[in-house]
């Protein structure tokens, strides 16, 4: 049996037309109900909450200079009183000391001077009269003869000490003494490079005998004298 449609009548035919308008009108509604939005109608609220605090910054305080006050004025100068000098003061009159033709001349007698004793330093290498060594006194060459006296009683009476010794101390010694008026020995001074080199240089130079005191122009005089002693080590 063949069906007879009006196509006219035929509804199908425009379906994905209207569904794609459909579909339109949903979303679109969708997207205006997500976006609809509500507002209350009040308009007090405080203005102030929306101004930021932009004076966090300390002021500085300004201090006042106290300025000191003036000094005083200076007091005022005394008046002095000038006072009159009363009292007479008598001038001293100075008489002429030149004599005149009238005055005698009165003769003076030599009048004698006494010479002073000093104590006078004259070293060894200058001084006229050398200090005599005993055994020397029948030398014609004294000086030499004493310097070889010398020599001979330092060798003699020489003794290493045993601390310098154990510490390896050796070295030279500069003795100085002095020959006093009476022939004694006085004044050592010694200069080495240990203590106990320059005890043991002293000793042996106060050891020296009591000797003929060197002489001046004829007239005792303290006679300087220096020496070395060297202490060696074999």
């Amino acid at each position: 049996m063949q069906v007879k449609k009006n196509p006219k009548a035929d509804v199908g035919r425009n379906s994905s037309l209207y569904f794609v308008i459909g579909l339109a009108s949903v979303m679109l509604l969708t997207y205006a109900a997500l976006e609809w939005k509500t507002y209350d109608d009040d308009n007090n609220y405080d203005i102030s909450m929306n101004v930021d605090d932009d004076l966090d910054e300390e002021v500085p305080m300004t201090e006042q200079i106290k300025t000191p006050p003036p000094p005083p004025p200076p007091a005022a100068p005394e008046i002095i009183e000038v006072v009159e000098d009363e009292e007479e003061v008598e001038e001293t009159v100075i008489e002429s000391t030149e004599t005149s033709q009238e005055e005698e001349i009165i003769e003076v007698d030599d009048v004698e001077v006494d010479e002073m004793d000093e104590d006078v330093d004259v070293p060894f290498a200058v001084i006229e009269d050398v200090p005599v060594f005993p055994g020397c006194e029948k030398e014609s060459n004294k000086r030499s003869c004493f310097q070889k006296m010398m020599q001979k009683h330092i060798s003699k009476n020489f003794r290493y000490p045993e601390i310098a010794q154990e510490m390896g101390v050796q070295g030279r010694v500069s003795v100085m003494f002095v020959i006093q008026k009476d022939g004694s020995i006085g004044n050592i001074r010694m200069r080495g490079p240990d203590k106990n080199l320059e005890k043991e240089a002293a000793r042996i130079i106060g050891k020296l005998p009591k000797m003929t005191p060197g002489k001046q122009r004829g007239r005792a005089v303290r006679v300087p004298f220096s020496i070395p002693i060297t202490f060696k080590l074999q």
